[in-house]
């Protein structure tokens, strides 16, 4: 297993605004972490996918590890593809909800003609097309029609599921897991904070989780998704105890003399 570390847009949630994207990227370049980029900042509407975008994101994003957290706003079959292509262009993975592929685990219904669809134009433009945790069965089910499909185990959704144990979550998504959603919580919402939070997931379940995912020749992306506090504060608690206390591998490297409070939103 190869493993790299992103940082979730999440992060500038309620600081971010239309001329602070550069900044944010420069910042996690700084610590050494590529981004994932949320379809939108808070509070907004418009999508950094489309198209009149693309070479502002290129341009800033350069030299980065990237990926696209998917849109959740119903995308039709263009908005799909828009998403796909800027995917492409950023060599970046996507994380889709299962809900976006018009599958519904709630209602136990699905739309697999238009699914196929959009798995179809993952794979023609090589973008690998990660589907993020939800419910164990659905999921497996997802991956049993289409084997362009990858998991994103999100370590949050898989702590707060009341009916599978956390680590029957892992055994059976391992061999496909090629992104990881690191995030904590108490047990009972997703809160996302940062993995290792006194009261947290257990340290024995983030050592399980590596080492089964290390069973399999993947890349994998880990992606660091936290909220509200302080960005500098969430990724120096995240990164504390996943690389000092846990020993995860491959910790990003700040640039000599980074300061991390140098962030500070216009």
């Amino acid at each position: 297993m190869h493993i790299e570390y992103v940082v979730s847009t999440m992060v500038f949630w309620w600081r971010e605004h239309h001329l602070s994207f550069e900044q944010e990227c420069d910042y996690l370049k700084a610590l050494g972490f590529g981004v994932e980029l949320w379809p939108t900042m808070k509070g907004h509407d418009d999508c950094r996918y489309m198209r009149r975008n693309w070479t502002r994101l290129r341009e800033a994003t350069g030299n980065m590890l990237v990926s696209l957290n998917g849109r959740n706003d119903g995308p039709t079959l263009n908005e799909w593809l828009e998403q796909i292509q800027c995917a492409e262009m950023l060599n970046a993975p996507i994380i889709a909800k299962i809900e976006s592929l018009c599958i519904s685990h709630e209602l136990d219904i699905a739309d697999w003609d238009f699914a196929g669809e959009v798995v179809k134009m993952a794979s023609d433009h090589n973008v690998m097309l990660c589907i993020e945790t939800g419910p164990l069965r659905t999921l497996l089910k997802v991956g049993e029609k289409f084997d362009h499909i990858r998991y994103c185990l999100d370590t949050g959704h898989a702590h707060i599921d009341t009916e599978i144990p956390f680590r029957e979550y892992v055994d059976r998504l391992a061999e496909r897991t090629t992104y990881l959603h690191l995030t904590d919580n108490y047990g009972k919402l997703d809160d996302h904070e940062p993995p290792g939070v006194k009261g947290g997931m257990d340290r024995a379940n983030w050592d399980y989780l590596l080492e089964a995912i290390g069973k399999w020749d993947n890349r994998v992306i880990g992606a660091l998704e936290m909220f509200p506090c302080l960005p500098g504060t969430m990724i120096r608690q995240g990164s504390a105890f996943l690389f000092d206390e846990m020993g995860w591998p491959n910790r990003p490297k700040s640039k000599p003399g980074h300061d991390e409070n140098t962030y500070r939103p216009i």
